[in-house]
């Protein structure tokens, strides 16, 4: 039987969730929960065979629930996690794990302690351009890695989708930084490793509440240096956004591109690759869910834990307030 999944948190990530599971399959979204109201409305629309339970305790507890996934803001991630270990139920958490690093550590030491199993949605885990890149560095196809690129620009933040989430656009929580750069941290370390902040500035609005607009850091992986360029401004149109992750090797340039585009450059100009897959996004959503399958089934899986969020949010915090 597919494992029942309780939806803390019913929002834009939540109901992109539901559409994958739907889509997909291999879990029974069947318990959710959120305090507003009116997403909870919008959410039993989509799909009337889920209830909306009373509270997210309910939801936590209730017998059908087997995985507690957590989408709401990431300042209530911890009291949700906690609320599930004492319920002894596996977690699939939304990054960040969190904005507060000692909350988050007493977090992760907790469902340690308690043998709860941990997952966190970092699609990069388990993505088709990864898995090239990593046979690349393996086999020596890059050649020596000389440096790593990760530049971001948007000309709207929050993008359009995401402006039902009013808490991205504050700095208290939200920002492009620990929203899409978290990912391309947490590729960082999948691919080189421990990765060391060397230093970054960030440039915010006037008011004590809006999320940076600009931010640039120099980090380290065991000598090699990376790099990178966030901004947000320009035409109001998302196709002038930018998203990429470049490595510079000696032999060829790997670049990652919308999140899910890779190319390779040998010298002679970029090449696309991977044009048998004909919807890249689509496939990474499929191949997360069945990485999560094979994680909650207790099988060979590739979902980061509790963990290694952390250190991922460790190093995105250090970003945005270096010198801390």
């Amino acid at each position: 039987m597919e494992p029942g999944v309780a939806f803390i948190g019913l929002g834009v990530m939540g109901h992109r969730m539901l559409e994958s599971m739907r889509r997909y399959g291999g879990f029974r979204p069947s318990l959710g929960w959120d305090p507003d109201s009116e997403a909870c409305r919008r959410f039993h629309e989509a799909l009337p065979a889920l209830s909306i339970a009373e509270s997210a305790q309910a939801a936590i507890e209730s017998a059908e629930t087997d995985i507690v996934y957590i989408a709401c803001p990431p300042t209530y991630h911890k009291d949700h996690g906690l609320a599930a270990l004492r319920a002894g139920k596996p977690i699939f958490c939304e990054k960040p794990l969190g904005v507060d690093l000692p909350e988050s550590r007493a977090l992760v030491d907790a469902v340690e302690a308690g043998d709860i199993k941990t997952a966190v949605n970092f699609p990069f885990a388990e993505a088709a351009a990864v898995e090239a890149m990593v046979s690349a560095l393996k086999d020596g196809a890059i050649g020596t890695v000389e440096a790593v690129d990760i530049r971001l620009h948007f000309c709207q933040w929050p993008r359009d989708w995401q402006e039902p989430a009013a808490w991205l656009s504050q700095r208290d929580q939200g920002g492009f930084v620990r929203e899409t750069f978290s990912h391309y941290a947490f590729l960082t370390r999948k691919l080189f490793g421990e990765t060391r902040l060397v230093e970054a500035i960030n440039r915010y609005p006037d008011d004590d509440v809006s999320a940076e607009r600009q931010s640039l850091a120099l980090f380290d992986c065991s000598g090699i240096p990376v790099t990178f360029a966030g901004g947000v401004g320009g035409p109001a149109s998302s196709t002038a956004d930018r998203v990429e992750f470049t490595i510079w090797g000696s032999q060829a340039a790997y670049r990652l591109s919308d999140w899910n585009r890779l190319s390779i450059n040998r010298g002679q100009g970029w090449e696309a690759q991977l044009t048998e897959i004909a919807d890249p996004r689509q496939d990474g959503y499929r191949r997360m869910l069945e990485n999560l399958g094979r994680w909650y089934r207790g099988e060979a899986h590739s979902m980061p834990d509790f963990r290694e969020a952390l250190a991922v949010q460790a190093l995105v915090e250090a970003t945005l307030q270096p010198g801390k």
